[in-house]
Formats: C-alpha cells, sequence, structure tokens
C-alpha cells in the first residue's frame, strides 16, 4: 500500500499521528510496540474524535508526565536529550531494524537543521525535555504507525505554510520558522497568507524524510482516507489528510 499526504493544512508530528489512527491504525498494537523504547513512564497518549469545519478527524495529543526512569542520565535533566542519547533509545529498543533505521534518518535531518540554524555542532543540539519525549513519540511513532499500516511509498502535494510570525523563547520568528524552512528546501512549498506556523520542525522532518516526491495527486486509486487534526481552529481545516492509494508499481505492471 502506498499513501498520499494531502499537506493542504500543514504537517505536525500529532497530526500524523492522528491521520493514522482515523485510518485505522490499532492503537493498542501501536502503543505496546511504542512502550519498546522504554519511556512509556514518560508520557501519556490520549486520542479523541473531533472535527474541523464538518469534517471527522482524530486529534492525538502526547501529554507527558514528568516521570523520568532511575537510569536516565543527571544531564538529561537539565540539558534534554541529544541526537546520541535518542539514537540511543531508538538503538537499544525490541523494534523493527526498519522503523529504527528510518526514525534515525529523520532525527538526523531533524538535528542538522537546527546545528544549522544555530551554527552549533550536531550533538550540540539539545531536544528538551518538553521536546525530546514529544518528538521520540511522535517521530518513532509515525514510521512505526505507517509499517503496521502496511505503507511503502509516501508521496505527499505541495505543503502549505502559513506566514506571519511565532512568539519561540528566542523571540519572535518568521513562519515557517527557520529549521523547518530548512527541512522544506527544495520541497514545494506555498502560504495563502494564514497566519498561523501550520508546518512544525518534526512535521518537516518527516515529510522530508519519508515523502518519494511532492506534486498534485496524479492518476491514483484512494482505498481508503484519514483525518489528522491539528490544535489549531484557522480560516481552513486545520487537517492533514492521508489517502492510502493502490500500490503505484502494481499499476504499472499491469
Amino acid at each position: 500500500m502506498d499513501a498520499y499526504f494531502d499537506l493542504f493544512s500543514g504537517i505536525s508530528g500529532n497530526m500524523v499521528l492522528g491521520a493514522l489512527v482515523d485510518l485505522g491504525l490499532n492503537l493498542e498494537k501501536w502503543k505496546d510496540q511504542l512502550s519498546k523504547l522504554g519511556l512509556e513512564d514518560e508520557y501519556d497518549i490520549e486520542t479523541k474524535k473531533t472535527d474541523k469545519s464538518g469534517i471527522g478527524a482524530t486529534y492525538v495529543e502526547v501529554k507527558l508526565t514528568g516521570h523520568h526512569h532511575e537510569h536516565s542520565h543527571e544531564h538529561e535533566h537539565s540539558h534534554g536529550r541529544n541526537l546520541d542519547d535518542i539514537r540511543n533509545i531508538i538503538d537499544n529498543s525490541d523494534l523493527n531494524e526498519s522503523v529504527k533505521e528510518k526514525s534515525k534518518e529523520i532525527f538526523l535531518n531533524l538535528a542538522q537543521a537546527e546545528a544549522k540554524i544555530h551554527g552549533s555542532d550536531i550533538n550540540e543540539i539539545h531536544f528538551h525535555e518538553v521536546g525530546a519525549v514529544d518528538a521520540i513519540v511522535d517521530i518513532v511513532g509515525s514510521v512505526l504507525g505507517m509499517e503496521m499500516l502496511n505503507i511503502d511509498k509516501i508521496y505527499a502535494s505541495k505543503v502549505h505554510t502559513g506566514t506571519g510570525f511565532v512568539n519561540c523563547e528566542h523571540g519572535k520568528m518568521p513562519v515557517p520558522a527557520p529549521a523547518t524552512m530548512e527541512l522544506l528546501a527544495e520541497i514545494p512549498i506555498y502560504s495563502k497568507g494564514i497566519e498561523a506556523e501550520m508546518v512544525t520542525p518534526t512535521g518537516a522532518a518527516i515529510i522530508n524524510t519519508l515523502a518519494e516526491q511532492f506534486g498534485s495527486r496524479d492518476e491514483m486509486q484512494i482505498v481508503k482516507s484519514g483525518y489528522g487534526a491539528g490544535s489549531r481552529d484557522l480560516p481552513i481545516p486545520n487537517l492533514l489528510r492521508i489517502n492510502l492509494i493502490e500500490d503505484t508499481d502494481e499499476k504499472k505492471t499491469q
């Protein structure tokens, strides 16, 4: 099965998770697999049915519990986790190799973008306490969910980014935020003047790493669609639509 990510309202990690759950991902099995990371004390996952502009969708939220395992290093408490810490968490889990590899590749791309923006070394970038666990669940959870739904190749539309400014710890930042912009290089993007950060760095890293190509829907047979909700109410529905499509290769051989 292939998938087409329709990014008419941007993309974030939790929107990807929401769309996968909406497509019928088995939540219990998925949570069981995720617990192989050994972080399950640190987060809770809440899912709820919602609707945006009358379109039914699933909203997934990763809530942090603030609990740390005894064996976590002291330095993690103050600095968050860096790329090596995250790689170790992924490598030490019993997840499938393909899930591990893709997840690490997404994190590498995310860290490279952040490092380039801040002019620092890739291992100096810390995914802060607040961000690290969400980012790990969003990224590993997305890759895992796609594997569980047997999604093979991923295609995507052009990316709607939003515009304006967002507040961040360093002050006001232009949208797309610099790390997001870095990750969207060479990807077709557009903005229709909606003032909101519609693409997060995590969302950009996921789609940049996994999508084979970006563009309009060519001829494709859609089997099923899922909608993942973002947290915002915008002039357009804040949703990510994932279409499951018949494998493109099979079509060519028939």
